[in-house]
Formats: structure tokens, C-alpha cells, sequence
């Protein structure tokens, strides 16, 4: 009877454990037989106590990193009553950038949006706009090791701007308007990335530019290099200017960012191109510098200079009240902000 009363036991066990979810995970099971005699039938019996544990779910890791910065810059200065005399103007900048970086074991893909829009008011003038900017860049490469900093990398830029820009102070006809310019980069070569000092260094004997203008009354004045179009001599037009100009040269950009003093950040980003196929050694050139200086974990103050010099960009200047298009030179531009910064 007692080996029967414990069979019976058992057996009962056995089905309860068997019938769980499949859900539940039973780890570890503890069984303890502990005797305890009943003084009404002196019959031996078993007590037992099962111990379970829930199923632990799976982490996945994601090869994915993000980051995302959107800042507004606000300068303003009034005078009331000045006898030094003055203008009161008010000034301000939205930006943001967006990366998106996919790692794995020996390849890197990183994605980074660029947004950069300014305005300017001043007393007895309309708002002008004083910053405008779009740019994507992506670039993927593929390194043989682990330990090697060096990546085969194909990269994709793009850039243009929101909206229509003015030689000031004539607005009734756009000098450059969104896809007027467009720029785009297609390229493949070699990127020596360290992630550590945050220097980078892409080199590409083998990039396509193209350059569009897709509002064809810019076309047709040959702006930003593209072929214009063709009149005769009563003016009328015989063919239309070309909307877009490709071509086929060396790349070389940098990326550089370093703490150079305590809460003061350098950003440095170089770009040299220069075409093959016409005036080969002839560099368009783009270069960024900006210092960030932190004052605290939401107020910052920046420091800009923006410097292009492209061939094929021609300066436009006023003589004699008349807009006239001269030869390429050095565009400068300098900021300087204080605003709001919030990461996420």
C-alpha cells in the first residue's frame, strides 16, 4: 500500500508537469519528498514541492546607432533713442543633424542629414534669408580585418537648399532656387576611419559630380556652369540651355572633430574635387570650420566660417545699378551664435 500510494503520487505529479504551457521553462525543478504520517491510517505519505522559474526572453542587439541634434540660434540687437546711430535687427538659424551608423564584424554604413535654415530681419527692410541648407551624405565601406582602419568604401553625397536666394536687395529675380543647384556625388575609393580620435579621411580616384538645374530659366542663363542656352541675333531663342552637367574627377574629403580646449569643440570638414575631363588640377574646393563652446547641457555658443571656390560658379555684381556676371572667386561666409542645442 505504501508503494502504491506513492506511485499514485507521482503519476499525478508527472501529468501536471507534463500539461504546463509550452511558454514556461522549468528550470530548475526541486523536488522534495518530505514523509508525513497521518495517526489515523499510521500510512506513510509524500509531500512535494515544485520550485519553477518564468522564461527568460531573448535581448536582441541592434547594429544600429543613432543620434540626433537639433539646435536654434537666435541674435538679436535694438537701439531706442541712439544718438550713435544703429540699425535693429534680429536674426535667427535653425539646424539639425541627423546620423544613422549600421555596424557589423568588418563593414560600417553611415547616414548623416545636414538641415540648416537662417533668416534676418532689420528695421525697414523685408526678412532675407541668411543661411539655407541640404545635405545627405552616405558612405559604406568594407575593411579585410578588425584591426585595420582602413575601409573599401563607396560614397553618396547630395546637397541643395529649401528655398529661392536674391541678390539682394533685387527679389523679383532668384539667383538660385531648391534643385537650382542640386549637387550629387557617386564615387568609390579608400576611407581610413579611426573612431577613437574621430578623423577621417575618404580618397576616390573615381567620382562622378552632377550638377542640376531643374528651373530652366536658370538653365538658360548657364547658371552654376551648366550650358546655356542660344539665341540669334534678334533674340529669339534657338535652343534651350542645358539642365544639368556631369562630370568625372578625384575626390578627397575630411572629417575631423576634436576637444582642442575644455568645452570648446573644433569640427573640421574639407572636401578637394577636380574634374578630368576639363581642366584637369583646376580644385573646386569646400571647407567648413566651426568651434562649439559648451556652456551647459542645452546652451551653446558656435563660431563658423564656410569658404567655397568652384570654377564653374560664377559672381554676379552690381555696376551701375546693373547685375553683371563676372569670373569665379572665393566665397566666404562667417556665423556666430548663441542658441539652444537638444540631443536625443
Amino acid at each position: 500500500m505504501k508503494l502504491s500510494s506513492f506511485s499514485f503520487h507521482f503519476f499525478i505529479f508527472f501529468i501536471s508537469i507534463s500539461s504546463f504551457s509550452q511558454e514556461t521553462i522549468i528550470t530548475p525543478v526541486e523536488v522534495d519528498l518530505i514523509p508525513v504520517t497521518t495517526l489515523a491510517t499510521a500510512t506513510s505519505k509524500f509531500r512535494i514541492t515544485v520550485t519553477t522559474q518564468p522564461t527568460i526572453p531573448l535581448i536582441s542587439i541592434s547594429h544600429w546607432t543613432n543620434k540626433n541634434t537639433i539646435g536654434f540660434d537666435l541674435n538679436e540687437i535694438a537701439f531706442v533713442n541712439w544718438n550713435a546711430g544703429g540699425v535693429s535687427s534680429i536674426s535667427g538659424l535653425l539646424k539639425g543633424n541627423f546620423t544613422r551608423i549600421h555596424t557589423l564584424y568588418k563593414s560600417k554604413w553611415v547616414n548623416e542629414l545636414i538641415v540648416r535654415y537662417g533668416i534676418n530681419k532689420q528695421d525697414g527692410l523685408a526678412i532675407r534669408k541668411s543661411d539655407d541648407e541640404f545635405r545627405f551624405n552616405s558612405t559604406f565601406g568594407y575593411r579585410k580585418d578588425t584591426l585595420s582602419n582602413w575601409y573599401h568604401s563607396a560614397k553618396f553625397n547630395f546637397n541643395t537648399q529649401f528655398t529661392n536666394g536674391y541678390k539682394y536687395p533685387d527679389t523679383s529675380s532668384p539667383i538660385s532656387k531648391p534643385f537650382s543647384p542640386a549637387y550629387t556625388f557617386l564615387g568609390v575609393g579608400a576611407d581610413y576611419f579611426n573612431k577613437e580620435k574621430k578623423f577621417d579621411v575618404y580618397i576616390s580616384p573615381l567620382t562622378l559630380k552632377n550638377t542640376l538645374i531643374l528651373d530652366q530659366t536658370l538653365a538658360n542663363k548657364g547658371a552654376f556652369g551648366v550650358t546655356k542656352a542660344t539665341y540669334d541675333s534678334e533674340g529669339n531663342l534657338i535652343s534651350k540651355g542645358k539642365q544639368s552637367k556631369t562630370e568625372f574627377g578625384f575626390l578627397i574629403t575630411n572629417y575631423y572633430k576634436k576637444e582642442v580646449l575644455k568645452n570648446i569643440t573644433m569640427e573640421n570638414r574639407l572636401s578637394l574635387y577636380s574634374d578630368y575631363l576639363h581642366n584637369f588640377g583646376n580644385i573646386d574646393v569646400e571647407w567648413k570650420l566651426y568651434f562649439d563652446l559648451v556652456v551647459n547641457e542645452y546652451v551653446r555658443a558656435n563660431i563658423g566660417t564656410h569658404l567655397i571656390y568652384d570654377d564653374d560658379v560664377k559672381t554676379i555684381e552690381e555696376i551701375n545699378g546693373v547685375q553683371v556676371v563676372t569670373g569665379a572667386k572665393v566665397q566666404l561666409k562667417q556665423s556666430l551664435g548663441v542658441g539652444m542645442v537638444y540631443l536625443f
